[in-house]
């Protein structure tokens, strides 16, 4: 254990250090929110791809391998790239055009105040909410790690209390090197954590592969299903009418139609209405610089997602030949983890946990620095103080930096305390089931602002968008209904909520008018 921890030590560190020195020289909102507008293409393209591959694709994406021994669910790696494309193309140049801060000003200069409001809160639940989920499966790692060094057996509450002191540590280590450097920061910890991610995962496999007797033939020998090394899937029943065939599509998480036309507008609503990811590309010196980042990323985003997902496979093989080493009822997000903490030798196994811990802060990082930003400049400039100096903006931004991370620690109690009361619960649609209730809307107004020159304003905008609260509330389960009303109900997969929020809202937003005044074109 001294050699992990002197792994983990140094790692610790290096994210401090940078954090320290890139927060020199702040004098502004814009300093601390983009950093100036100076940083690299390819130090963007590595922040982009250390915030999604957060801890949940760390842990989640090889829980899906083991649990499905497939690549089925890196077909949304499709969209993915689609979706960053037409990114790249249509979202950056207004956002540069209209030289904001927040991405949100742009809906205000072409819809309303109101628009921007709307979207500007939605993004803020949004964002606590998944971030605040995707910090509990940072700490997976760190109860697993505990109960192998004391070798309890810890119950349930206990767990939780556990979860909540990891997400505690995780928590306030992000917040002091985010507070104090900003954008900057976040950009640079997260190259050096893209860095480590890399190393890790590829030391696992390596060490993963090695410890299979028999090698190739032993994997291929073990993996005999239909379904095995699948990669596309239709999603089609075995029979049923046209109707029944549809149902089954909308109804699967993980198919052919998911990946082009779904898991687009996911990668659309992500990465061109989300101030998170968005923030990244606006830190370019002009809009061909950030979507040079951001359509590169959708391309290393393949491999990187196979690789994890294989990493799954392997696992489900490995524990096929170590049964005994499993321990009985435990749930696929924690096989990973259990891997690597009992499995891995020293030194590899602190790298790992550095590379979770790199993934887990990354996503954790630019969530906090997003959220202060927007909050700063749609709530206290423009609401509280609109004269405000820039030295009371940018104090106002780190201290919203800590109140975020507060509020993200209790989101992320609430999820562990579920997930250890729900044994069967799953890592990835948890992680991206949350954007699907709220992200169509705000993709349906930007789309619309951006396709029409003089569709679209504040009344139609927000009835467009509470309407497809509601429609997806209803047909993704959430509001529970009598059984003799959803039985007329189709449910709907994760991948396919913000399609449905996205239409339902810009069709509707499409039958208003907008004022000449406002048309920002």
């Amino acid at each position: 254990m001294i050699t992990d921890s002197i792994v983990i030590l140094i790692y610790f560190i290096a994210i401090f250090s940078i954090g320290i020195y890139a927060g020199r020289k702040q004098t502004s909102l814009e300093d601390y929110a983009l950093g100036n507008r100076t940083m690299p293409w390819w130090a963007i393209l590595a922040s982009i791809l250390a915030a999604e591959i957060s801890a949940a694709t760390f842990l989640g994406a090889p829980g899906e391998g083991f649990e499905m021994r497939n690549f089925t669910y890196a077909q949304l790696c499709i969209g993915a790239i689609i979706g960053r494309i037409i990114v790249g193309k249509l979202f950056l140049k207004p956002y540069y055009d209209y030289n904001v801060v927040s991405i949100y000003e742009y809906l205000e200069k072409r819809f309303g105040l109101l628009t921007r409001r709307m979207a500007s809160m939605i993004f803020l639940i949004s964002r606590v909410l998944a971030s605040g989920a995707r910090l509990y499966f940072a700490g997976i790692l760190l109860v697993v790690a505990y109960k192998f060094i004391t070798g309890d057996s810890v119950t349930d509450e206990n767990t939780v209390i556990l979860y909540i002191g990891s997400l505690i540590i995780i928590t306030v280590a992000t917040t002091i090197y985010t507070a104090i450097g900003g954008l900057k920061a976040v950009v640079w910890t997260d190259v050096l954590q893209a860095i480590v991610l890399a190393v890790s995962i590829i030391s696992a496999l390596i060490v993963l592969y090695t410890a299979i007797p028999g090698g190739w033939e032993s994997i291929s020998a073990s993996m005999n299903h239909d379904s095995d090394w699948k990669f596309f899937s239709l999603g089609l029943s075995e029979s049923g009418s046209f109707k029944d065939q549809i149902l089954s599509i909308l109804g699967n998480e993980y198919t052919i139609w998911s990946a082009f036309l779904g898991a687009t507008f996911i990668a659309m609503a992500t990465h061109g209405t989300d101030q998170d990811m968005v923030q990244r590309m606006l830190s370019a010196k002009n809009s061909q610089t950030g979507a040079k980042a951001v359509i590169l990323s959708g391309l290393v985003d393949l491999p990187i997602v196979c690789t994890f997902v294989f990493t799954g496979i392997l696992l489900y093989v490995f524990y096929q030949h170590n049964p005994g080493d499993l321990p009985a009822g435990i749930q696929n997000i924690e096989i990973f983890p259990h891997f690597i903490i009992y499995s891995l030798p020293p030194g590899i196994r602190g790298l790992l946990v550095a590379g979770l811990l790199a993934t887990a802060m990354g996503s954790l990082s630019t969530a906090l620095n997003s959220l202060a930003t927007t909050a700063t400049k749609d709530w206290y400039q423009d609401v509280l103080r609109p004269k405000a100096s820039q030295r009371e903006l940018l104090l106002a931004a780190k201290g919203s930096t800590v109140l975020f991370a507060v509020l993200l620690i209790i989101v992320g109690a609430f999820t562990a305390w579920y997930v250890v009361h729900n044994k069967e619960a799953r890592i990835i649609p948890i992680a991206l089931g949350i954007f699907g209730y709220t992200y169509g809307a705000l993709l349906g107004v930007f789309l619309l602002g951006m396709l029409t020159k003089r569709r679209g304003n504040d009344l139609g905008n927000a009835i467009g968008m509470v309407t497809s609260f509601v429609i997806i509330f209803l047909i993704s389960g959430l509001i529970p209904l009598p059984e003799e009303i959803t039985k007329y109900i189709p449910s709907i997969a994760f991948p396919w909520r913000v399609t449905f929020g996205t239409l339902i809202t810009f069709g509707i937003a499409f039958c208003f008018s907008t004022k000449k005044a406002n048309t920002g074109q």
